[in-house]
């Protein structure tokens, strides 16, 4: 049943150090369930009882915090590989923390938190190994929400979107590279309005600071970008 998901899990941060063939074997001891969505369809909704940490299986999931006023801020865009839940599976809560909304089609596996540390009944080496990987999938994300914190702690818009760009240009490795999120899904990421974020960067443009068309963004002034996100 879960041999068609093999090559995707393998490259899932969870499955890190683990040979396909075992991952098999490790869901005979989990029994994990394999959902699939529609395109804006809730995945999650907060509030509404925990299903499993989420892993998603082709598609993409956009993950959504909302406060008691209605207002949303997008936390993560998953494709496939990445996880989400995973830092509510452990709460005692049972309840999920944030929306999960399809981005478009969308196929995802929620594996039982309580089997995860559970005993397992093969005592299998790639058990052990699953568990190490979450608690350093954990202290990550841990140390993402406190970029996040730097992102709301930059009071400029100007500064927040310099620091989101030269993050992107670390990553890629390039001064050239593709945005991970559209415009209205960074304008939340930001906490910015999106007319706001698109007047910013245009404004950026004509400055010839940044060039961009459609996903695709050049930094032309690196220098000023950091200036700018201190």
């Amino acid at each position: 049943m879960f041999e068609k998901w093999t090559k995707v899990l393998a490259e899932c941060e969870l499955f890190r150090g683990i040979a396909p063939e075992e991952i098999t074997a490790i869901f005979e001891c989990l029994k994990p369930q394999v959902s699939s969505f529609e395109k804006n369809e809730w995945v999650a909704v907060a509030g509404g009882k925990f299903a499993g940490l989420g892993i998603v299986l082709s598609g993409e999931a956009v993950v959504i915090k909302e406060n008691a006023a209605g207002s949303r801020a997008i936390i993560a865009v998953n494709g496939p590989g990445e996880m989400f839940g995973e830092m509510a599976a452990f709460s005692g809560d049972g309840v999920w923390p944030v929306t999960v909304v399809s981005r478009g089609a969308c196929t995802v596996m929620f594996l039982p938190a309580g089997k995860i540390v559970g005993n397992c009944e093969r005592i299998c080496v790639c058990h052990r190994r699953l568990i190490t990987n979450l608690l350093e999938i954990v202290s990550g994300k841990a140390l993402l929400l406190h970029r996040k914190l730097e992102y709301l702690a930059i009071k400029s818009m100007r500064g927040k979107i310099s620091a989101f760009l030269l993050e992107q240009q670390k990553r890629a490795g390039s001064d050239t590279f593709m945005m991970p999120m559209k415009r209205n899904e960074l304008a939340d990421f930001l906490n910015v309005t999106r007319p706001s974020l698109s007047r910013e960067m245009c404004r950026m443009r004509d400055e010839g600071l940044i060039e961009f068309h459609r996903d695709s963004v050049k930094i032309k002034e690196a220098n000023a970008l950091r200036s700018m996100a201190e």
